[in-house]
C-alpha cells in the first residue's frame, strides 16, 4: 500500500522537459503575386477542387484511376504510413506497464550409484519433478520528467509527416499524369500539323514540276519545293519518337508495361475552369501537404529535445513478481510455496563524458534545421503558386497573339500560292510564307500546351489532387 501511495504520488507530479510546440509566425503576404493579383477577400481556390473536376478528359481520368491504384511511389509512401503507424504503437507501449506469466517444469532422475547416492530410505522414488510458475505483475518506468511522452510525441508527429507525405505523393502523381497526357495530345497535333503539311507541299511541289515541265519554272524552284517537302517529311519521325516514348512515362506512371495509351479530347478541345484563381495565401499552409510534412518534422524535432533533457534527470524504474516454487505440481499454488519481489529501482547519470550535453546540442540543432526547412518550404509554396500565375496569364496572352499570326501567315500563304499561279510573283515568296505558317503552327501547338500545363503546375503548387 505505502509503494502504491508514492507511485501515485510520482504519476500526479510528473513534469514534461523540454519545450513545448508553438508554430512559428509566418508573415503571409495579402495576395500572391500576379500580372492580375486575385483580391485577398477571395476565400475560393482552384486547389478546392476535387481532381475530376478540374481535368474532364474521360481517358485521362481513367489514367488517374489507374496510377492511384497501381503506382509504385505511392505504394512505398502508404507503406511508410503504416510503418510510422507500428513505430508509434512500439513507442507508446513504453509508457504503460508491462504484464508476463511464465512456468517451467523440469523432471530429474537421480542414481542410487552416484557421489551423492540417496539411498531408497531417505528417497523412495529417484525421480523428482519441480515447478515453478511465475507472474510479472509490474515493470514499468515511471515516466516523471516526460522523456517517454516527449517520444510518443515525436514518433505520433513522425506519423503524420508520413501521411502528409501520401498526400504529396497523390498530388505529384495526378499532376505528372496530367502533364504528360496534355504532352502526348500536343505531339499527336503537331503530328497532325506535319502531316497536312507535308500533303499541302507534296501538292505545290507537283504544281512546281508541273510549271517546270511546261518551261515556266527552273530547277532552283524544284529544289526548293524538295527543300519544303523533305523538311516535314523529316519532323514526322522525330514525332512519332517522342509519342512513343511519352506513352511509355505514362505507363509507367501507371505501373503497366510499355504500350499504346488511350487518347480522349485533343489539345483543342480540353476543357479546363475558365477562371483559375488561387484563393488566400494564409490558406496556402494549411493545404499544402509539403508544407504540413514539413511542421510535423519540426514538430518531432521539438519533442526530441525533452527526450534529450530527460536524460539528466533520475530514471525510475518499478519491478514486481509473484511465482511458486514446488516439488510437488499439486502443491505449486500454496501458500508456503509462494514467493513474490517488488524492486523498484533508481538511476542517476553522474558523469558521462558530455554525451548527454552533446545529445541535447543536437537535438537543438535538428530543430532548428527543421524550423529552417519549414521556413523554406513555405516560401518554396509562395514562388510556385506565383510562378504558375504568371505562367497562366502570360500564356495565354501568347497564345492569343499566336493564334492571329497564324491567321494571317494562313492568308499570306494562300495570298502567295495564288499569285505564283498566275505569275506575278515569284516562287520564293510562296516557299518562305509556307516556311513561316509552319513554323508558326508549332508554336502555336507548344503554347496551348503551356497553358495548359500552367493550370497544373498551379493546381498542384496550390495543393490540389489529394483529396
Amino acid at each position: 500500500m505505502k509503494y502504491a501511495v508514492i507511485f501515485l504520488t510520482l504519476l500526479l507530479t510528473a513534469c514534461t522537459v523540454g519545450p513545448n510546440y508553438h508554430r512559428p509566425i509566418v508573415q503571409t503576404p495579402e495576395s500572391f503575386r500576379a500580372p492580375s493579383p486575385v483580391p485577398a477577400a477571395e476565400a475560393e481556390s482552384l486547389a478546392d477542387m476535387k481532381w475530376f473536376a478540374v481535368f474532364k478528359d474521360d481517358s485521362l481520368q481513367d489514367l488517374i484511376h489507374t496510377a492511384l491504384e497501381n503506382n509504385w511511389d505511392l505504394r512505398t509512401a502508404v507503406a511508410n504510413v503504416e510503418a510510422e503507424r507500428a513505430i508509434l504503437g512500439i513507442t507508446r507501449a513504453n509508457q504503460y506497464p508491462n504484464l508476463t506469466a511464465s512456468s517451467t517444469v523440469e523432471t530429474t532422475r537421480l542414481s542410487r550409484n552416484g557421489s551423492f547416492a540417496l539411498p531408497s530410505s531417505f528417497a523412495a522414488s529417484q525421480d523428482r519433478t519441480f515447478g515453478e510458475t511465475g507472474l510479472n505483475l509490474l515493470s514499468f518506468e515511471v515516466d516523471i520528467w516526460g522523456r517517454l511522452r516527449r517520444s510518443t510525441e515525436a514518433s505520433r508527429a513522425n506519423l503524420l509527416a508520413a501521411e502528409e507525405n501520401r498526400k504529396a505523393v497523390v498530388t505529384s502523381l495526378v499532376a505528372d499524369v496530367a502533364t504528360n497526357y496534355f504532352t502526348l495530345r500536343e505531339l499527336d497535333y503537331q503530328l497532325d500539323i506535319a502531316q497536312r503539311t507535308l500533303a499541302t507541299r507534296e501538292e505545290s511541289l507537283r504544281l512546281i514540276q508541273t510549271r517546270q515541265a511546261g518551261g515556266v519554272g527552273t530547277l532552283l524552284d524544284l529544289r526548293q519545293g524538295e527543300q519544303l517537302v523533305y523538311t516535314a517529311s523529316a519532323a514526322i519521325p522525330d514525332l512519332h519518337q517522342q509519342i512513343e516514348q511519352t506513352e511509355n512515362q505514362i505507363s509507367l506512371l501507371i505501373a503497366n508495361n510499355p504500350g499504346n495509351v488511350a487518347r480522349g479530347r485533343g489539345l483543342t478541345e480540353q476543357e479546363l475552369p475558365p477562371e483559375v484563381p488561387a484563393g488566400l495565401p494564409s490558406a496556402l499552409l494549411e493545404r499544402r501537404p509539403d508544407i504540413r510534412a514539413a511542421e510535423e518534422h519540426l514538430v518531432a524535432a521539438n519533442a526530441n529535445i525533452g527526450v534529450a533533457k530527460a536524460a539528466y534527470f533520475p530514471a525510475i524504474s518499478l519491478t514486481g513478481l509473484v511465482s511458486g516454487q514446488s516439488s510437488q505440481l499439486s502443491s505449486l499454488f500454496q501458500g508456503p510455496n509462494a514467493a513474490w519481489n517488488f524492486a523498484p529501482q533508481v538511476s542517476q547519470p553522474i558523469f558521462a563524458g558530455g554525451r548527454i550535453k552533446s545529445g541535447v546540442r543536437l537535438a537543438e540543432a535538428q530543430q532548428r534545421a527543421a524550423l529552417a526547412q519549414y521556413e523554406k518550404s513555405i516560401q518554396i509554396a509562395f514562388k510556385e503558386v506565383s510562378d504558375a500565375l504568371v505562367a497562366h496569364q502570360r500564356q495565354r496572352e501568347s497564345r492569343e497573339e499566336q493564334e492571329n499570326l497564324v491567321s494571317a501567315l494562313r492568308d499570306r500563304r494562300q495570298l502567295a500560292y495564288t499569285r505564283y499561279q498566275g505569275g506575278v510573283d515569284t516562287l520564293l515568296n510562296a516557299l518562305d510564307a509556307d516556311r513561316d505558317l509552319f513554323q508558326a503552327e508549332l508554336a502555336l501547338s507548344q503554347t496551348r500546351l503551356n497553358e495548359l500545363l500552367s493550370v497544373v503546375q498551379l493546381y498542384k503548387a496550390l495543393g490540389g489532387g489529394w483529396q
